[in-house]
């Protein structure tokens, strides 16, 4: 079965940055043992600033992290790990999921694993899969403010007596009223978040697609629509208190803008991962598929 589509490598192994999981002030011993993994290959290692009051060791910017090093770590969970994939994001870096906890969708790899998993990256026993990520520009007066999301955006209703009123077009020709909840546009590696939730498909990740799938639609004829990568559809909304969510992270108002268009990357986050990391077998025990 083939599980990734890249045969890429690190070229070098110098210098790792790290961030670790914001207010979780129980990771210092993890941290300690990814770095003395990582000083035994004579491995700089460079923790974010904020993290380092954490863990308790000195720090660098965020920015001179991400530039020295040749690839990044992400201590804590899913949500570390997307927020570190979209803030590194102009730097192409590939990013390491080190879970503090069960087993992640995105971290696989299990805090009392990260010493083997470090040998094996200097022995080239692992792999990195590249996920695509959303494009969001929000247009004001002829300009644009273009940020990125890994997971997904969320169209959602300002108050729950409301109902969202959203608009799709396609190449200037509309193809849909959304009227419900919201509407859920999401990348492959987000479709096991909040849209399976909301009925929509399960992608494999490495799938080259757009998600659009409505929450709690007004009219039971909607449903989720799956499109090719090429396309970029921009949205309006009928409410202008209607809120747009990026990967449950940043909040937006559409109402502050004339409309806002969604399209995938050019460039996407590159995960290191297990050589047998089984992306069914994830979805067996997060989802409890094949219980009976």
């Amino acid at each position: 079965m083939k599980i990734t589509d890249t045969n890429e490598r690190l070229k070098q192994i110098q210098c790792v940055g790290l961030i670790s999981k914001p207010y979780d002030t129980g990771l210092t011993n993890h941290f300690i043992k990814i770095k003395s993994a990582l000083l035994r290959y004579g491995v700089e290692l460079l923790v974010e600033s904020r993290s380092s009051e954490l863990l308790g060791c000195e720090g660098v910017s965020f920015d001179e992290m991400c530039r020295r090093s040749d690839f990044l770590i992400a201590l804590g969970g899913d949500g570390t790990l997307i927020s570190l994939c979209r803030r590194s994001f102009e730097y192409a870096k590939p990013v390491l999921g080190v879970y503090a906890g069960q087993l992640g969708f995105l971290t696989d790899i299990k805090t009392e694993e990260v010493e083997s998993f470090i040998d094996k990256i200097f022995t080239q026993e692992y792999r990195i899969d590249t996920r695509m990520m959303l494009e969001v520009s929000l247009h004001v007066e002829g300009a644009k403010q273009t940020i990125v999301a890994f997971n997904d955006v969320v169209f959602s209703r300002p108050k729950l007596s409301g109902m969202a009123t959203i608009e799709a077009y396609i190449d200037g020709e509309h193809i849909n009223s959304y009227y419900g909840d919201g509407l859920i546009v999401s990348t492959p590696t987000g479709s096991t978040a909040y849209n399976v939730s909301a009925g929509g498909p399960v992608v494999y990740p490495l799938t080259k697609a757009l998600i659009l799938t409505p929450v709690c639609p007004h009219s039971l004829t909607q449903r989720p629509l799956v499109l090719p990568v090429n396309f970029e559809v921009k949205f309006k909304s009928g409410d202008e208190d209607t809120v747009i969510i990026v990967d449950g992270q940043d909040t937006y108002c559409i109402g502050d803008y004339d409309f806002v268009s969604i399209k995938i990357a050019e460039n996407g986050a590159k995960l290191i991962h297990r050589m047998d990391r089984n992306y069914f077998k994830v979805l067996k025990e997060k989802l409890h598929w094949g219980l009976k």
